[in-house]
Parts: structure tokens; C-alpha cells; sequence
């Protein structure tokens, strides 16, 4: 893009970990029969089974949600463009590591973005682990690689930290007998326990066993997009299998900013990936996961009207 976007920095509510992992821990019981919250050392986040671009998710972590679903439809603008090593600066973190959730392009072609990145600063040459999910134009295939660039288009909701090690809060869920997902399940659970006081989480979780059902957007439509409906004809869904390796982020309440309240992608090495929905067999579904509070929400180029 020619010039900066505008940003809105909103501070967030952060209780004390401890606090939240009674939370949590109440909530998803009443959605999952095996459940363990605690908080602990977060793993080394480039070794298997995560294979992320930086040892940790603490450090000044803060949210972002940048464009949005306005400017994919009716169609695509194509104009919105968004540099990740800026979106670092934007946040006033510059050489953050990243991950999300997104939109790309690959080969020229629109796709699912998984954000994995320490962006590039005056102080850091960067790395980047960002993959990516098409359907081919022609054959109809998933294509599953890595992103080549730090380019992420149209929209993104993104965890930005110094990628250092510290305390975070682990999550295990299994044998799902509740109607949510994993995510939303966390989500409404601190919604309904905070109110109106906004709370962000982001991190990423493995699907260690059971399958989930995901979404890869095609290439962009030629057609308007004018309705929901119109949305789930366009879009590829299928099923994928553990190992799934997810980038979270979610917050239980909307300050008024016109946010994403959760957005996960997922993916397995070069196999496959997508769009998280839910898992579609309860009683084989594995999560572990490892979350940090984060403590501001910048809303990057707000669609207007919203």
C-alpha cells in the first residue's frame, strides 16, 4: 500500500493467568469431558510438532486485526495489501513475531494464509515458516506450500509477541460432548464471564487426534458475493486429519472496533490446511494448545461502514 493504513490501539483487559485458568478450565468442562488449564513455561515452539519461526508467543503480546470480510466482498479489492514487516511497525513492535490468520496470494491466486514470522526490522533480518493453502485454478487440487512472501491481502487476524520464552497458559481438551468448537468454546466461556471488559487471547494448538472440518477459499469470484450463501457455494470444504498444527486468535468482546471475534487457520507439513471450523468426530478429539493474554487490540484499516 502507498501510505499507512489507520490504527486504532484499544488496551485490553489482562487478569492474572491464574485467574483465567479457572476460567477456562470451568468452561470447557461443560464441553469437553477431559479438560486440564494450567499455566506453565511455554515449550520451545520451533521444535516439533509446531515447527513455528520463534522459540516463544511472550513478550508485548497484542492483537491485530487488519481489513477485513468487507473488502472480499461483494468482490475482491485488491488494492488492500498488507506488508507483515509493517504491520509490525503499526502495532509498535517492529521484528514481531506473527501468526494468525489470513488471506493471500499464491501464484496469483487467492488463498488461505497461515502467518508463522519473525518480521524483518533494522535490527532483524527476519524468518519466516508462513504457509499457504490454494485451490487450483484449473484441476481443482489443494496446493499446500510455503508463502514466498510477507504480503498478506484483504484480511488477517494476527497475535504479534517478541517471541521470547515465558509463562503461558496451556489448554488440553478431549472427547468433545458439547455443541462448540474448541475455540469458540474458550471465547464465549470469557465472554460470558467478563462482560464487557475485552479480553484477547491468542497462540497457537495442536489437533493431536480426530479429524475437523476446514475451508480453503478458491481463486477470487468474478461473481458478487452478496450473501452468505453465496459465500459457502464459493468456498471448498472438506475434512482434514491430525496432526494439525493452528494459529488462534480471539477476543470475547467487540469494543466497538468492528472486529473478527476468532479466526483460526490450520495446517499439516505440506499435506494440508485451511480455515478451522470444528472438529467433526467428538469422541476422538485431541486439543493442546498454548495461549498469552494479550494486552492491546490494534484495529488496522477498518473497512468503512462497520
Amino acid at each position: 500500500m502507498a501510505s499507512d493504513p489507520p490504527v486504532v490501539k484499544h488496551p485490553l483487559h489482562v487478569p492474572p493467568m491464574d485467574e483465567l485458568c479457572t476460567v477456562l478450565r470451568k468452561g470447557l468442562s461443560s464441553n469437553f469431558e477431559n479438560v486440564t488449564v494450567n499455566v506453565v513455561d511455554c515449550p520451545d515452539l520451533t521444535k516439533q510438532p509446531f515447527s513455528l519461526a520463534a522459540q516463544g508467543i511472550c513478550g508485548g503480546p497484542r492483537l491485530a486485526d487488519v481489513g477485513g470480510v468487507p473488502y472480499m466482498r461483494p468482490l475482491p479489492q485488491k488494492d488492500k495489501v498488507y506488508d507483515l514487516d509493517n504491520i509490525a511497525r503499526l502495532v509498535d513492535l517492529p521484528g514481531a513475531f506473527i501468526i494468525g490468520a489470513g488471506a493471500g496470494q499464491l501464484c496469483s491466486i487467492n488463498c488461505e494464509l497461515m502467518p508463522n514470522l519473525v518480521t524483518a526490522s533494522d535490527c532483524t533480518h527476519g524468518k519466516s515458516a508462513t504457509m499457504a493453502a490454494a485451490i487450483c485454478p484449473d484441476a481443482g487440487i489443494l496446493i499446500m506450500k510455503e508463502y514466498p512472501n510477507k504480503n498478506m491481502y484483504l484480511l488477517g487476524n494476527l497475535l504479534a509477541s517478541e517471541g521470547q520464552p515465558g509463562k503461558v497458559i496451556e489448554v488440553k481438551a478431549s472427547k468433545r460432548i458439547g455443541e462448540n468448537n474448541f475455540v469458540s468454546q474458550m471465547r464465549e466461556t470469557l465472554t460470558s464471564h467478563y462482560g464487557d471488559k475485552p479480553v484477547g487471547l491468542g497462540g497457537t494448538f495442536l489437533i493431536e487426534r480426530g479429524k475437523a472440518k476446514i475451508h480453503i477459499m478458491p481463486d477470487y469470484s468474478q461473481t458478487p458475493l452478496n450473501s452468505m450463501e453465496d459465500v459457502n457455494k464459493w468456498l471448498k470444504f472438506r475434512e482434514a486429519e491430525a496432526p494439525l498444527v493452528c494459529l488462534s486468535v480471539f477476543i470475547s468482546k467487540d469494543p466497538g472496533l468492528a472486529l473478527r471475534l476468532e479466526h483460526t487457520h490450520c495446517f499439516r507439513s505440506t499435506k494440508e490446511g485451511g480455515h478451522y471450523h470444528y472438529d467433526t468426530t467428538p469422541d476422538e478429539i485431541s486439543y493442546h494448545g498454548y495461549y498469552v493474554p494479550a494486552e492491546f487490540m490494534y484495529r488496522v484499516d477498518r473497512p468503512p461502514n462497520t
